[in-house]
């Protein structure tokens, strides 16, 4: 097993993030350096990382000041730091007694004994939850169906799927019917996998490939699309009809307002924005 690891300025750092989860969709693991200096590391057998060139060309494309690259193999432990490294995600009610909504964890880890329970294999595809633009979209989504709030569910889709988890838990939370889409084929197939791991039919949440520059997305009550901001920003002018509910992640604070401006040319209203560190989310409504 290697590692290859790119260290960049901090100053840069999450534009970098942003382009190495292209070439690593199954997940990049961050270091902290120190003051200056942030270290992301993929993980993988010869021949299934990124090629150096591709992992600096990211770095550069980003705006970034690359510091470093470097490979190095991992040392026979590895099995056990890579579980260590997917921890579950659990979001908690926001009132008290605080308890948690929603769990989810790897397959090697007990179930939850409280709120609903997802169970993701974080081998092959980005999703996992554990980075803050999937948890950032679950959270808008617990709300969007929260009964106190006035949730309403109805059809779903989930833009840019990856390893599933935001199918999954609109599965789980009543949405129907849910409609998973990506254009990387491996992603497909994982949050096939995924649903069917936590126990959803086909006939409950469909996964299906997909390619946004050239396809329309669906018809549905709710769309979830955790991607990147340009790829969100040319889908507002594209998409002949926008769903009445939306979630938008996968953006950087500062492109928020941008995004959010191109929604709402389209005759969305933005209801909800959750910002954590350097990421946000949004959640519009018509």
């Amino acid at each position: 097993m290697l590692r290859l690891a790119v260290r960049v300025a901090r100053a840069e750092s999450e534009l970098v993030l942003a382009e190495l989860l292209e070439l690593a969709p199954g997940g990049v693991e961050e270091v902290d350096v120190d003051a200056d200096t942030v270290e992301y590391a993929v993980y993988g057998a010869e021949g299934e990382l990124p090629e150096l060139p591709d992992l600096e060309a990211a770095a550069h494309g980003a705006g970034g000041t690359l510091v470093s690259v470097s490979t190095s193999e991992v040392a026979d432990d590895w099995a056990d730091r890579w579980r260590a490294f997917h921890r579950p995600l659990v979001i908690m009610t926001s009132t008290p007694p605080t308890r948690p909504r929603l769990t989810v964890r790897p397959p090697w880890e007990p179930p939850a004994a409280v709120g609903l329970d997802v169970v993701i294999d974080p081998g092959r595809a980005f999703g996992t939850g554990a980075h803050a633009t999937t948890a950032l979209c679950l959270e808008l989504l617990l709300d969007d169906a929260d009964p106190s709030t006035g949730g309403a569910r109805g059809s779903c889709v989930d833009l840019g799927c990856g390893s599933g988890v935001l199918a999954i838990v609109a599965a789980q939370l009543g949405y129907g019917p849910v409609l998973a889409l990506d254009y990387d084929p491996v992603a497909v197939e994982v949050a096939a996998e995924n649903a069917a791991m936590n126990r959803i039919p086909p006939t409950a949440l469909d996964v299906r490939r997909f390619d946004l520059r050239e396809e329309q997305v669906p018809g549905s009550d709710l769309v979830l699309a955790n991607v990147l901001a340009g790829p969100l920003l040319g889908w507002a002018q594209s998409q002949r009809e926008l769903p009445s509910r939306l979630v938008l992640s996968g953006l950087l604070a500062s492109e928020t307002d941008r995004v959010s401006a191109a929604y709402t040319q389209r005759g969305m209203r933005e209801r909800a924005r959750l910002v954590r560190g350097e990421w946000a989310a949004l959640a519009l409504e018509r």
